[in-house]
């Protein structure tokens, strides 16, 4: 059973970075496609990356961290990232890591708390 481990979260002031891991126990991310979710509490949990696919060859990223957002893979080291900058309290929100197929998720992470104080 394929396990994702996220790390990095944490407490951040408005303005500053962090940078999430997803630490796969197997090669998963050269097979199925890497994307990170978030859920704030009271809203649905809603995608805000995602790797390019051989049916779609660009990164999604939605509208609200467009800019601001970059999701990478070391597929060496089987680690997904999610670089965050310029963080705004809206972006706090349980962030998870994800192995797709299409809109399938295959694998979560158990999550990782991203609180922003103003």
């Amino acid at each position: 059973q394929v396990q994702l481990v996220e790390s990095g979260g944490g407490l951040v002031q408005s303005g500053e970075s962090l940078r999430l891991s997803c630490a796969a126990s197997e090669n998963i991310f050269s097979t199925w496609t890497g994307a990170w979710y978030r859920q704030a509490p009271g809203k649905e949990r809603e995608r805000v990356a995602r790797e390019p696919t051989s049916q779609s060859p660009r990164t999604v990223y939605a509208d609200s961290v467009k800019g601001r957002f970059s999701i990478s893979t070391d597929n060496a080291k089987n680690t997904l990232y999610l670089q965050m900058n310029s963080l705004i309290p809206d972006d706090t929100a349980v962030y998870y890591c994800a192995a797709t197929l299409g809109d399938y998720v295959g694998y979560w992470g158990q999550g990782t708390q991203v609180t922003v104080s103003s």
